[in-house]
């Protein structure tokens, strides 16, 4: 055992941590902006449809901007425990790191939740962005969202990042991927696909309303994508580290799977 695996990495924590922040914070505010009573966007927008479009682009812009930052590069900016666990379930995390990006996950978006508060009263008409099932689909619809979207995210990630020549592109599967996700599913779970993205928000709203949906589907579709690469012939192709970018950026001597 070497010193890097003695040693507690504090900063990419931190980084992970402060990522997850931003991408609730940031990502959660234009929700609210889209969607907010009251808000300018409504009017300027009135499409329904365009709004989820924008607004699934714009979230997944603020993602693939954290794994490009300084942030990304230290941490690799995973900013979802179903992302931390898919790398792990691939043998790309030992099991404390992974247990560590969890907590600083959530730790982060409960943060990041804070700074919504400021929106007032249009980010309380939409419960700051907390995700719930649709009044029109219930609980048992959002779940099977949540696993297919998931899945979705995980296979799309695990694509690119298994192919040599995609891998430095990764970061810009989020936003196209996000848009047509949030178009298409939405209205049926609010398209969460991340437990912590959805456990920030519920804190400070007091919206738990199905909340398990949020954890449970995420779960279901993770497993599923890694399967598809456990037992359908493409584990020729490997994931070499557990980050989005930044790929030969390796601080602490976390990334690289070594037995």
């Amino acid at each position: 055992m070497d010193m890097h695996d003695r040693s507690v990495p504090w900063l990419l924590f931190g980084a992970e941590l402060m990522g997850t922040a931003l991408l609730v914070a940031v990502g959660l505010s234009f929700v609210i902006l889209g969607f907010g009573q009251g808000s300018p966007m409504v009017q300027l927008i009135p499409s329904t449809g365009w709004r989820r479009l924008i607004t699934g682009f714009l979230f997944g812009t603020t993602g693939a901007l954290i794994a490009l930052s300084p942030l990304g590069k230290e941490s690799g900016a995973h900013i979802n425990p179903i992302v931390t666990l898919g790398f792990w379930l691939m043998g790309k995390l030992r099991t404390r790191h992974a247990l560590g990006y969890v907590l600083s996950q959530f730790t982060g978006a409960v943060l990041g939740a804070l700074p919504l508060m400021a929106w007032g009263e249009m980010g309380r008409s939409v419960a700051f962005g907390a995700t719930l099932p649709g009044a029109a689909y219930g609980a048992s619809w959002a779940l099977l969202g949540e696993a297919i979207t998931t899945f979705a995210l995980i296979v799309g990630l695990f694509f690119f990042l298994r192919h040599r020549r995609l891998r430095p592109f990764t970061p810009a599967i989020f936003p196209i991927l996000y848009a047509a996700m949030v178009f298409a599913e939405a209205p049926i779970s609010g398209t969460s696909t991340n437990p912590a993205r959805s456990l920030g928000p519920a804190v400070i709203s007091g919206a738990w309303h199905g909340w398990w949906v949020y954890w449970l589907g995420p779960l279901v579709g993770t497993f599923l994508g890694v399967a598809v690469y456990r037992f359908t012939g493409l584990s020729w192709l490997t994931i070499e580290v557990a980050k989005l970018y930044h790929f030969g950026h390796d601080r602490y001597g976390v990334f690289r799977w070594k037995g």
